[in-house]
């Protein structure tokens, strides 16, 4: 039997928890929003894309996108469509409007990783060492990039600054044209010409598979993620290494950066917030059982999904815990924000609905704004779906099963 105090918080997790969808028949993998913030995707093991109308009371399922023959890593919208990724090796392009697929873009010989799409081009990341652009209209292939010596996993995309009318910079040899980064399985991330394919810098120096990247706001400096438990910060056109952040006792699973913090979730069971200019750790929000899957920022809150079916809620001044949101049987992967409600996906295939309108954070300066001037493309929006577990070489399949065993 449990005590008065244990049954009162359990009937307050309930009091939080809105609604739960069970439509999905297995794990949920990824998830995103539509601009406007009023259709959330999920995507699945089910092979299943579905859309959810993210503003509604209750929450309804809007449509299925069915057609993938493998699980889904990756999605994103993009106006009025959806682009996912799969196992399968092919991403879609579907129509959100009335659920049809309309294109399959084929090539690459491995799953698909990531996405990102600029508008007018869709980039994209595979197992099978390549980096491909396609247009995004025609689904025509129009560059594939070739270099890495193993799978790719994260993706950017810097555009150049319309001001700049030379390919580079005088004196400098600063390549001043619209670029592409990638992070890869050989312990190297690199930048790429948009315009020829060519490599323009590699950036050694980590030890473990490259797991995410993201940058400052301004695009020139790029922080990257990696399995042997660092983060590094680099000049993106000269490649010089700035700093070395070496705090976390396992891999980086992700990277968020708003003006001058950058946060990191890590398999250590932490996240952290550090200074960018420096490399100092300000922050480290405790309490987890389990690899920090997922983070979001709003308002001055923490929100991370953790392998211990928990959600947390930390108030990003302090790092104090706020809320922890019990519910799900299995790991959490996903996360969202929409006006007062958190969503939350997880590999029990459920996507959970919460309440978190009586949630007020201490606002850092760094805080108030989320770095929307940013120029950068990255390959997600601030949730993660880093399950890879790239530093071991084994398969993702098959380390998905193996965490789904150990998750709780």
């Amino acid at each position: 039997m449990g005590t008065a105090a244990s049954k009162r918080r359990a009937g307050r997790d309930r009091d939080y928890l809105l609604q739960t969808l069970d439509e999905h028949e297995s794990g949920i993998n990824c998830m995103t929003i539509s601009a406007d913030g009023s259709v959330l995707a999920t995507g699945a093991d089910d092979h299943n894309i579905r859309l959810w109308s993210a503003k509604t009371s209750p929450v309804e399922c809007l449509s299925i996108l069915a057609g993938h023959a493998d699980y889904i890593t990756y999605i994103l919208i993009e106006e009025n469509f959806l682009v996912s990724a799969s196992a399968d090796r092919t991403m879609r392009k579907w129509d959100m409007t009335n659920g049809q697929c309309v294109f399959i873009y084929t090539g690459h010989t491995s799953l698909v990783n990531r996405l990102v799409c600029t508008g007018d081009f869709l980039f994209s990341t595979s197992y099978d060492r390549t980096a491909r652009c396609w247009d995004f209209d025609t689904g025509a292939c129009v560059r594939v990039f070739r270099g890495h010596k193993h799978g790719i996993l994260p993706i950017l995309f810097i555009p150049s600054d319309p001001e700049e009318g030379e390919e580079f910079e005088e004196d400098t040899e600063i390549y001043k044209k619209d670029i592409i980064i990638t992070g890869s399985q050989d312990n190297t991330a690199k930048t790429w010409s948009f315009e020829t394919g060519e490599c323009l810098k590699t950036f050694r120096g980590h030890t473990g598979a490259i797991l995410c990247l993201t940058t400052d706001p301004l695009g020139k400096i790029l922080f990257t993620g990696s399995g042997d438990n660092t983060i590094r910060a680099w000049d993106i056109y000269r490649g010089a290494e700035l700093h070395v952040f070496d705090q976390h006792q396992a891999a980086i699973i992700n990277l968020l950066c708003f003006n001058k913090l950058l946060f990191s979730i890590s398999a250590d069971h932490t996240a952290r917030c550090w200074v960018t200019d420096v490399g100092d750790c300000t922050r480290i929000y405790k309490g987890h059982k389990h690899t920090v899957s997922c983070i979001q920022i709003d308002n001055g809150l923490v929100f991370t999904g953790c392998g211990d079916t928990i959600v947390r809620c930390f108030d990003a001044r302090s790092g104090a815990i706020k809320r922890m949101f019990k519910s799900h049987a299995l790991a959490v992967n996903c996360l969202q924000i929409v006006d007062e409600r958190l969503f939350s996906g997880s590999v029990d295939g459920t996507l959970k609905v919460w309440d978190i309108s009586d949630l007020k954070g201490d606002v850092f300066p760094d805080l108030k704004s989320n770095g929307s001037a940013s120029k950068v493309t990255h390959d997600g929006r601030g949730s993660t779906e880093n399950r890879s577990d790239a530093d071991s070489g084994i398969d993702d399949r098959e380390y998905r099963d193996r965490r789904a065993q150990n998750m709780v």
